[in-house]
């Protein structure tokens, strides 16, 4: 932990925030994915953490950070040495989007010079995902900044013309058009009633004395005295 944490997050395809901070569900990841430690839990993080190491670590209900930390991560001066191509992943259900609206992030994207270590990374989310490649010298040439973390690099927004990847499937695309639809068809009116019931109609109604809004003709008990006579 105080490797992954202090020293190297970046080897593990991990980028903790400006105060250093990564969450405990990033941390399992990086650890999982290193042979023999996929029995690792949350539990046993608390364990170290309440142990004699635990003084290494600050930490609260959702967030872990080493305090002696050996890496800088600098998001204000862009680095001057990218490679030619930088991977990333996407989830597959993303890939059509990506390809037409390219890469976006609220935070940072990461993306690495290793195939290897990009499918590390976005096996975390698909577990198959979509590798795709940037150019990044055209993408300079346009004024994206790539900020490098280690073994790592970051931007915020990469075009979609500036992205290679494998070809949509049309299978893809109309999945991905079906869901456009359903979202943009306004919602349909609720039947007037349920399946098993029915309307009542009064000028329907067989008996001719209730289409009168429940009043009786005149003379109705000498009719039903009548009947009551002739069935005797």
């Amino acid at each position: 932990m105080s490797f992954i944490l202090g020293h190297r997050p970046d080897e593990f395809g991990l980028v903790p925030d400006v105060e250093g901070h990564i969450t405990y569900k990033e941390l399992l990841w990086a650890v999982h994915e290193e042979p023999g430690w996929g029995h690792v839990r949350q539990s046993h993080i608390a364990e170290v953490l309440i142990g004699k190491t635990g003084s290494l670590f600050e930490w609260d209900e959702n967030r872990i950070r080493a305090i002696d930390r050996r890496w800088t991560l600098d998001l204000e001066n862009p680095s001057l040495n990218v490679p030619k191509i930088l991977y990333a992943c996407v989830r597959r259900r993303a890939h059509a989007y990506v390809m037409e609206q390219g890469l976006k992030s609220d935070t940072f994207l990461v993306l690495t010079s290793d195939s290897d270590m990009a499918m590390r990374i976005g096996r975390r989310k698909d577990h198959k995902p979509v590798l795709l490649e940037i150019m990044t010298g055209p993408a300079r040439e346009e004024g994206v900044p790539f900020y490098s973390f280690g073994e790592l690099f970051l931007a915020r927004e990469v075009a979609p013309r500036l992205i290679s990847g494998p070809l949509v499937h049309e299978d893809a695309r109309e999945a991905k058009q079906s869901q456009k639809t359903k979202k943009e068809k306004p919602g349909s009116a609720p039947p007037d009633f349920l399946a098993g019931t029915f309307a009542l109609d009064a000028h329907r109604d067989p008996d001719r004395y209730r289409r009168f809004k429940g009043r009786k003709q005149r003379g109705w008990k000498e009719e039903a005295r009548k009947m009551r006579r002739g069935k005797r």
